[in-house]
């Protein structure tokens, strides 16, 4: 569809591992709304996918660390870090054609999409998913990958501010048993009727 890939969750990893490399803790609000006013993330789109960009540096390769991963769910509940977010996710949203990912797009950030998919599958297969994705980094075992995706759900599903959960007019699909096509297949099927 020509369309542009926004992966929010990478600007919450970017912001994680900007802070981190500022030695900033996840629960310093004061010091991390000064380091989002000095903040500029982006993306660039390269023949093998989008690249995060963090003031002018490409910090794609660093964010998908388990330690970015949990700093990420944590600086994800500050309400400074939403906020920041939030005004630059529909900053890109403006630019129109994109798809947006992302834990709370349904909800929170355009709650008047025209198009929302809740896209969940079982612990297991998204386990699997997410090690096989890690495969290169070898750096947890699939226990490890599990253990950590249950406690970041956990942490999110829970939050006071834009809890992870459906929007209410969100078309649901289980991917536990399909295929990477056959989810597309069903989203584009679900867009076409639209017009």
């Amino acid at each position: 569809m020509g369309y542009t890939y926004i992966d929010t969750g990478a600007l919450y990893r970017g912001v994680a591992y900007v802070a981190r490399q500022k030695g900033i803790s996840a629960e310093d609000d004061s010091a991390l709304a000064a380091m989002c006013a000095d903040l500029k993330l982006d993306f660039s789109v390269h023949a093998d996918g989008s690249r995060l960009v963090a003031n002018g540096i490409d910090v794609t390769d660093h964010i998908r660390t388990p330690e970015i991963t949990m700093l990420a769910s944590a600086v994800s509940a500050r309400p400074v870090i939403r906020a920041y977010l939030l005004d630059l996710q529909r900053e890109l949203g403006r630019r129109k054609a994109a798809v947006f990912e992302g834990r709370d797009m349904g909800t929170v950030v355009f709650p008047e999409a025209e198009a929302k998919f809740f896209l969940d599958a079982s612990p297991q297969t998204r386990a699997a998913r997410r090690y096989q994705e890690l495969a290169h980094l070898k750096s947890q075992s699939l226990a490890d990958v599990q253990r950590d995706m249950a406690r970041r759900d956990a942490n999110d599903s829970s939050r006071a501010v834009a809890p992870l959960k459906p929007a209410p007019d969100a078309i649901h699909i289980d991917s536990s048993t399909l295929t990477i096509e056959a989810v597309v297949s069903q989203m584009l099927d679900h867009i076409k009727n639209l017009n």
